[in-house]
């Protein structure tokens, strides 16, 4: 079975399922681009734990974990089926790591996967689980459990993180209605020359090395879904390629990234 990419992707506000801008065709491109996964691993910046923790539902629930939003995002669902066997397997994976996981047999999907799973794959045919982060533990260990998790993807295992590359909700009300945080592109750009250039010990270190971490990034558990995928590509050679999906209300940058991992030197 051909070797998947891993992925991260900025999944921006739930208000993306119905107004997807240029991320649903980004996501419904990537998906055509790659070989059918015959499951997906989901580590969502909405599912946050002191421990990992790997979902088993068989049949997931759509959770709507936001309020104030319009009844008809309300009404969506994204049915897909669960892959309670696969989670055995990556819970098995990450104790070897000695990463201490637990399997949660009713865990639903949240935001952070099924609204950028309805572009990628609309018919929701494709097995999910998802995987919570650490937020406590750091980029480090959040590298440390993609990297466990590697190998799946030759066994045609889609690997994704899904965070937002910039994520500061305290400027909503500042740019939303126009204009565009001044801290958006100075740190998406260093976080893409950083990627291009492989440099895993800066990004694990972002926190001191890139401009405006402390703005783009008030709290870490949105770019930590990118240290997963990065770890996920499973070698040193990252094979980064950004896709430019735009910045939403001035300051949701919604760059999705792929990460080819040692099969983008050949």
């Amino acid at each position: 079975m051909q070797s998947l990419p891993t992925l991260y992707i900025s999944h921006g506000s739930p208000m993306t399922a119905l107004q997807p801008g240029p991320m649903g065709p980004r996501l419904a491109e990537l998906a055509a681009a790659l070989p059918r996964p015959r499951a997906i691993v989901m580590a969502s910046a909405h599912w946050l734990g002191r421990a990992p923790m790997v979902s088993a539902a068989v049949r997931p629930e759509t959770i709507h974990d936001f309020g104030g939003f319009p009844d008809a995002l309300y009404q969506l669902q994204y049915p897909a089926p669960g892959a309670p066997e696969l989670a055995q397997d990556v819970a098995a994976r990450l104790a070897a790591a000695g990463l201490s996981p637990a399997v949660d047999p009713r865990r639903g999907l949240d935001h952070g996967a099924w609204v950028p799973l309805r572009f990628l794959y609309p018919q929701a045919d494709v097995p999910v689980l998802q995987l919570s982060i650490q937020p406590s533990l750091g980029p480090a260990h959040q590298w440390a459990m993609g990297r466990a998790l590697a190998p799946l993807r030759e066994d045609g295992v889609l690997l994704v993180g899904s965070g937002s590359i910039t994520h500061n909700l305290h400027d909503w009300r500042s740019y939303a209605q126009g204009g565009e945080a001044p801290y958006v592109r100075p740190f998406i750009e260093w976080v893409e020359r950083k990627l291009q250039a492989d440099d895993v010990p800066a990004l694990l270190d972002y926190r001191r090395q890139a401009p405006f971490a402390a703005q783009a990034h008030p709290t870490d558990e949105h770019l930590l879904p990118l240290h997963f995928a990065m770890g996920a590509a499973g070698s040193d050679r990252l094979g980064a390629r950004r896709i430019d999906a735009g910045i939403d209300m001035g300051f949701l940058a919604m760059d999705i990234y792929r990460f080819d991992g040692a099969a983008a030197a050949a």
